[in-house]
């Protein structure tokens, strides 16, 4: 019996050529170079009018009109400075205390009710809490522009319009600010350091001022913050309730140099740019101050 041997044939291997692909590393080089160009126009998009307010600052009445507006043409700086804290007895510093009063005293006061009632609606069980809530959301949506004619009117029948308390008592009450105080609170401030603290003896006050106040000092700053540059570029308000120059604001007096051109024929474009550059700077001051509290915000949830 002769055993034939079967052979298979294979069929014949093709060279299969392999797609390439961009490994991980590249694609990330690329997003962010993606990103970094990105950021680079949004941070030429956002100083550029700072720019053109530094460089007209330095200038003169004429090369302000006359020279290039991204460019310098001589250094006045100094001179247009001496101008604008002498002119008119020295007005704008009167208004620029004024500034400060309002955004100052009202926002550090408007902070501590608003810390206050975020920590009572987030920690406290009351009757009504919900409705109350939904009232504060409700009243932040509603722009300022239509509450201004009511508080005028309210002012005006207690007998303090063109006074402090008319920019002070607005300032003090912030929705706005309640609604982040008590997300914050939420999120930061446990039920057990709470109830450990009664445990303890601690009144209700002493664990505000002790513990909670000191739990929320990222949440404090940030809501301090808003409230004051809200209220240091505020306009319509004071333009409805100040009537007397030496109750004014920094914007509502650069506003009223505005319009001198047009009322009396003097151009005080100069004054109201070098103005209008000083007045940027306490909130710059403040962005820079404010620092450090979101920064140890931001690291306090990676410390055990």
């Amino acid at each position: 019996m002769v055993l034939t041997e079967h052979t298979t044939e294979r069929p014949p291997v093709r060279s299969v050529r392999r797609l390439t692909r961009p490994d991980a590393a590249s694609r990330g080089r690329g997003g962010q170079r993606f990103l970094l160009v990105g950021l680079i126009l949004a941070s030429v998009y956002s100083l550029f009018p700072v720019w053109w307010l530094i460089v007209a600052a330095t200038k003169d009445r004429t090369a302000l009109y006359q020279s290039n507006g991204l460019w310098f043409s001589g250094w006045h700086l100094w001179d247009n400075l001496q101008q604008v804290f002498t002119y008119q007895d020295g007005i704008f510093l009167r208004w620029t205390a004024n500034s400060f009063l309002y955004a100052g005293v009202g926002s550090l006061g408007g902070t501590l009710i608003a810390l206050a009632t975020g920590y009572g609606l987030a920690r406290f069980d009351f009757p009504g809490r919900n409705a109350i809530f939904a009232c504060v959301v409700g009243s932040f949506l509603i722009p300022i522009a239509l509450l201004t004619l009511p508080l005028y009117l309210l002012f005006s029948a207690l007998g303090m319009v063109d006074t402090p308390w008319a920019m002070l008592i607005p300032c003090l009450i912030n929705p706005f600010s309640v609604y982040l105080a008590k997300v914050y609170t939420e999120a930061t401030v446990p039920y057990e350091l709470l109830e450990a603290a009664r445990i303890d003896g601690a009144g209700e006050l002493r664990i505000f001022f002790s513990i909670v106040l000191r739990m929320m000092t990222t949440g404090g700053a940030t809501v301090f913050l808003l409230a004051f540059v809200n209220t240091w570029n505020a306009f319509f308000l004071p333009l409805t309730v100040l009537r007397g120059k030496e109750n004014w604001t920094l914007n509502l007096g650069l506003y009223n140099w505005t319009g001198t051109r047009l009322e009396s024929g003097i151009d005080l474009t100069g004054l109201v740019l070098t103005g209008a550059l000083l007045s940027i700077v306490p909130m710059a001051i403040m962005m820079v101050a404010m620092r450090r509290y979101w920064r140890s915000g931001v690291t306090l949830g990676a410390l055990k």
